[in-house]
């Protein structure tokens, strides 16, 4: 049965239908807790609660932990960006845990980025170490996998395009909201993982709604693969990818074409042009909302609302 883990400075909570029970732990890092779970199932069969409304909710993925995070994962993002999903490689990329922010915080725009972009995913959260070599089996997946959180992988396109990078361009402070829950998932439940269901929204405006039935590279391959080269650890965050829906868009075939022919610097310089009159980038003030579930709420990852600042 899902256990809904949360987190506030002064310690690690566990929500019930009566409310949040504090856990009895002296773990300070997701890591740490993960090695308590006789804490986390006691307090989930507490009666002494408080609302969970009253709590000043944190990240449930403690840093410093390794992020890593999949390039063009659904089917749907890949062809709105051009490209053909039975021929994209499954490609993967970092980003610095110093980004992940709380699910309420403010997301902040540094002052040189122009075009500010969003992108809900799913980020499963390893339960146990993954040396390099490890194989990874339908059957053993719930032995590295604990659970699964929302997460936003806010982006500075005007930074990752020219540089041909993503590490800077998804790595400033608070580029990571993350929360507010971290389900932990029996191996019933993370067979489930394909019916959950990712949404954003914008100002009330939904911006983002697909299922993991759209996604190209599920966990059991994508752990495979990145067992190949990359050791996680208990506590680590892998996120999975995005659907359609983010604020850049590909410009048309004849369009990309003709820009292909021009020298680098007037090329970006007119794809910004037109970019920057697209009204979806992030602006101060915005309302970003993030949810994820399965659609008859059985599995809920709960729903994070940050608010876009431009840095001075």
């Amino acid at each position: 049965m899902s256990v809904s883990v949360l987190r506030t400075a002064e310690a690690w909570w566990v929500s019930t239908p009566s409310g949040a029970a504090r856990v009895d732990t002296a773990a300070t890092t997701t890591r740490e807790l993960l090695a308590d779970r006789a804490a986390i199932t006691a307090a989930s069969a507490s009666s002494d609660t408080v609302a969970v409304e009253s709590l000043s909710l944190l990240s449930p993925v403690t840093a410093p932990c390794r992020v890593v995070a999949q390039m063009t994962n659904f089917a749907s993002h890949v062809k709105d960006s051009g490209g053909d999903p039975e021929t994209v490689p499954l490609t993967f990329f970092r980003k610095a845990s110093g980004s992940i922010s709380g699910p309420y915080d403010e997301v902040i725009r540094p002052a040189h980025v122009r075009l500010l972009d969003y992108e809900v995913e799913i980020g499963l959260v390893f339960g146990a170490d993954m040396p390099v070599g490890s194989e990874i089996t339908p059957d053993n997946l719930p032995d590295y996998v604990a659970g699964v959180v929302v997460t936003n992988d806010v982006s500075a396109r005007d930074v990752q395009l020219p540089k041909t990078q993503f590490y800077e361009a998804k790595s400033y402070p608070t580029f990571t909201p993350v929360g507010p829950a971290l389900l932990l998932l029996d191996a019933d439940e993370l067979k489930r993982f394909t019916d959950l269901r990712l949404r954003l929204w914008v100002n009330g405006e939904i911006r983002q709604d697909m299922a993991v039935a759209d996604m190209i590279y599920r966990p059991v391959r994508t752990l495979r693969e990145l067992t190949r080269f990359q050791r996680m650890e208990s506590g680590d965050l892998l996120l999975t990818g995005t659907p359609v829906g983010t604020a850049i868009s590909a410009p048309p075939k004849p369009v990309e074409i003709i820009g292909s022919l021009l020298p680098p610097k007037v090329r970006w310089k007119l794809f910004f042009r037109g970019q920057a009159k697209n009204p979806k980038y992030l602006q101060d003030g915005d309302v970003m909302e993030v949810a994820v579930g399965t659609d008859d709420g059985l599995l809920d990852l709960g729903r994070q609302r940050t608010i876009v600042r431009f840095a001075r």
